[in-house]
């Protein structure tokens, strides 16, 4: 639901042995990382040769700090149309560095969005006293939308068209929203309501732009006369105001 995701990273240097956990930052407050970035998404225009963010320390120690960009699927053989510059530098307490994102020739679609991540890993510095320590570092990723200049107007204003609609699937209600616009739309909540039912969704995965996504409801039934009523993140991490829509029932 939100767009920024951490890994937790445990290490001890004296065995060298490392294990990552997976977590989202929902369930992460944001003063458990030790570095923060100045935007929680970012939209790279085709027509900009680059777009800048500033990763902070506001810790008392020293970090060494690993930038990159990936896909989804986050590993780090797929191709990616961005370099981050620099991809490794040093932030000490209280300090900050501006990092750039360079976009570089490419053959993504031109009718809609393509989604990417930009990954700050932290680097604790360990000293003599911390040889035997478990130091926990984050590794943060948000997404990079890659917006072609092709597409007018702003994402928000598009919510209005999205398509819901309910249907019984094997004794369980699924709720399914069609995007048929050219942006992605990742929602900030989505509740279910009407014939004396409702439900707020835990977690509403993003859509993507000409696509579908669905969700499973517990404790509601497909009816007539139900509605939604969410909101959507906007190009700044903001809220979208909430909006009603009604919702069909397909057999």
């Amino acid at each position: 639901m939100f767009g920024l995701i951490k890994q937790v990273v445990a290490c001890r240097p004296a065995v060298g042995a490392c294990m990552t956990l997976f977590m989202l930052a929902a369930h992460i407050p944001a003063s458990q990382a030790a570095l923060t970035i100045s935007s929680t998404r970012v939209v790279f225009h085709s027509d900009k040769r680059s777009i800048s963010l500033i990763v902070a320390n506001p810790s008392d120690r020293p970090f060494a700090v690993q930038t990159w960009v990936n896909t989804a699927a986050d590993d780090t053989t797929t191709a990616v149309p961005f370099i981050p510059s620099p991809p490794l530098f040093r932030l000490n307490p209280g300090k900050q560095q501006q990092v750039q994102i360079n976009g570089l020739p490419n053959r993504l679609p031109s009718d809609r969005e393509s989604v990417f991540y930009f990954n700050v890993q932290e680097i604790p510095q360990v000293t003599a006293e911390e040889r035997n320590v478990l130091n926990i570092a984050l590794r943060t990723r948000i997404k990079v939308f890659y917006r072609p200049a092709q597409l007018k107007g702003h994402s928000i204003n598009h919510l209005k068209n999205l398509q819901w609609s309910i249907r019984q699937v094997d004794g369980q209600a699924q709720l399914q929203v069609h995007n048929p616009s050219p942006f992605h739309v990742s929602f900030s909540r989505v509740d279910i309501s009407g014939d004396g039912q409702s439900q707020r969704l835990s977690r509403a995965e993003m859509v993507e732009p000409f696509a579908s996504q669905r969700y499973a409801l517990d404790g509601i039934k497909a009816t007539s006369g139900l509605q939604v009523e969410f909101a959507a993140i906007n190009d700044y991490g903001g809220y979208s105001t909430p909006m009603r829509l009604p919702i069909q029932l397909s057999p």
